[in-house]
Order: structure tokens, then sequence, then C-alpha cells
């Protein structure tokens, strides 16, 4: 197949480009940048110049292509305070691969999130998705829209699925959750969690995310919805536990109310208690997780080795 890829230069989608090109399809990315363009040409695909505002590149692209991959999302944006931006791009961006899409039988794979979708249980497939038009509470639910938009697009000829990731997708080069939480420490001088630290975050090793994203525009469903997980739930106090080690930092319980001083705009997520299921996802696409676990991963050293930019 033809495949379209945003976000293609990220940490994800270095991932994804390689999955796609030994699997035999003709791979596209998007690169808004010289330095990104010179990645995506690296990892073997075809650059396409532009960005998620860049209407007329992305519809161009998208009419060539049999299936997109939907990773990019400005998350510089979000973080600096304007979610509703950054998910009104995103929005866009499917409309438009959706036209181009529609009724030849065209994939579309939309990344988005789980972390927020439910509290203190173990979340399935089945939970926190569309529901007569109404959001689910929590901190995921501004996306909700997009994800709804997304697999909607499979009444009109799509075969269009959402790959809902786990908050730590982890591995040498992340600059996500986990790599704030190490910056954090070095700043404060203490390796934190709130509370008890039982809370749970999921995690999935980025080889097997790229993995679960080839399967997924090869051969998922129609209006699937799928978990990027390969652990249900790491304690944020072992996280923690890890962090202080490898810092040499002391490991302290905080409160809710210090955390918003101590993690700055990843207060909302450090307290919430997040684990998720993958069950659904290995049954419809035969996939199993084989990467390292979070914990592992973070003993081999790497996310220690300097402090991220």
């Amino acid at each position: 197949m033809r495949i379209f890829v945003t976000g293609a230069s990220g940490f994800v989608g270095s991932s994804v480009l390689p999955e796609l090109r030994q699997a035999g399809h003709r791979v596209s990315g998007l690169a808004r940048s010289d330095a990104a363009a010179e990645k995506v040409a690296a990892l073997g695909a075809t650059v396409v110049r532009g960005s998620l505002d860049d209407l007329d590149v992305l519809a161009a692209a998208a009419h060539e292509s049999d299936g997109i991959i939907h990773l990019a999302f400005d998350h510089e944006v979000a973080f600096g305070g304007d979610f509703a931006a950054a998910t009104a791009s995103c929005g866009k961006a499917i409309e438009i691969f959706g036209t181009a899409l529609a009724g030849k039988n065209g994939r579309l794979v939309l990344a988005s999130g789980l972390v927020g979708l439910t509290s203190g249980k173990v979340t399935t497939e089945r939970d926190g998705g569309p529901k007569d038009g109404a959001a689910p509470s929590g901190s995921a639910s501004p996306r909700l829209a997009n994800v709804t938009a997304t697999l909607a697009l499979a009444a009109q000829g799509v075969r269009s699925s959402v790959i809902r990731l786990a908050p730590t997708v982890h591995g040498r080069g992340d600059h996500g959750f986990v790599a704030i939480l190490i910056d954090a420490a070095r700043r404060n001088g203490r390796a934190a969690y709130v509370g008890n630290g039982a809370n749970r975050w999921p995690a999935l090793h980025v080889r097997d995310a790229g993995r679960l994203f080839r399967l997924a525009v090869e051969s998922a469903p129609p209006a699937s919805i799928l978990h990027g997980v390969g652990e249900e739930g790491v304690a944020l106090k072992e996280i923690a536990t890890v962090i202080g080690r490898h810092l040499t930092l002391p490991v302290t319980s905080i409160t809710a109310d210090e955390a918003a001083s101590e993690f700055g705009f990843l207060s909302r997520f450090v307290s919430l208690d997040s684990p998720a299921s993958y069950a659904l996802t290995r049954e419809l696409l035969d996939w199993t997780p084989i990467g390292l676990g979070l914990l592992a991963d973070l003993e081999l050293g790497h996310y220690f080795e300097s402090p991220t930019a």
C-alpha cells in the first residue's frame, strides 16, 4: 500500500516508518523542518514538506495514498495552554483525510491517548469511547471529538481505527512523560510521587507501538478502538524509586497540592490511576508486545545519560 504518515519524524513515527518499509509498503512522511525531512528520508520514506496547517499539502498527500497513519498532534500548543487549538488542527486534518479516502476502502489510523479515560479501574477498548455524542469525564475528553470523527468515517467507506496509546511510550529517544519526571527530579533535587504512589500508568515500548500501527493500517476492522499497551499499569512510586536510585536522589511522597509546583503541566496526570488492558487489541490483530517493560527500560540507564532538552 501507499501509506502517508503524519508525525513521521517523531518518537513513535520513527518506529512506524521502518515497520511499514520492512513490510513492503511505499511510505511518505510529513516533515515541517529541514531536520525532520532529513530524518524521514533517512528512514526510507518520501518526504512531504509541510505541517498540519498546510491543508492543501495534506489533501494532495492523502489523495495519493491508500492508507494514512495520523500521529501528529501539536503538543507544544496543547501543553502551552491552548489544547482546543491543537485539537482543532488535528480535527481539520482528519476531515481532509476522510474526504480523500472515502469510497476507495482507504485506511485511516488515528493516534489518541488513554490517560484519564477512567479512574481506578482497568480501561478496556470498550470504555470511554463515543456514546450518544457525550464526552467522557477526565482530562482526555477534549480529544473525543476527533476520535468520534475518525470512527464515523467507517460509514463513508473508510477503514478507520483509533489507537489509544499508553501515556508512557518508552525507549531510547523518549522525551515524553517519563523524561519530564526525570527532569523534574533533577530540578527539584528529589524523585517525587503523589500520596502513596500506588496509582498506575500503562506503558508500551516504542518498537511495539510501531508494529501495532503497521498491523492496524493493514488489517484493523472499520471503526475499531485499539489499545497501545504493553503493561497494564506501573505504579508511580516504582517509577520514582528507579529515578531516585539512578540520580542518587531521595524518593519522596508529596501532596496533591504540591504537585503543580513539582511537575508543572504534568501535575494533571501524576495522581491519575489509569491502568488499561489490551486483550481485545491482541485478539483483533494477533499482536503481542515483546519489548522491555518500563522499569527494565529505565534500568538500562539511557534515560539518565544527560539532561533532556
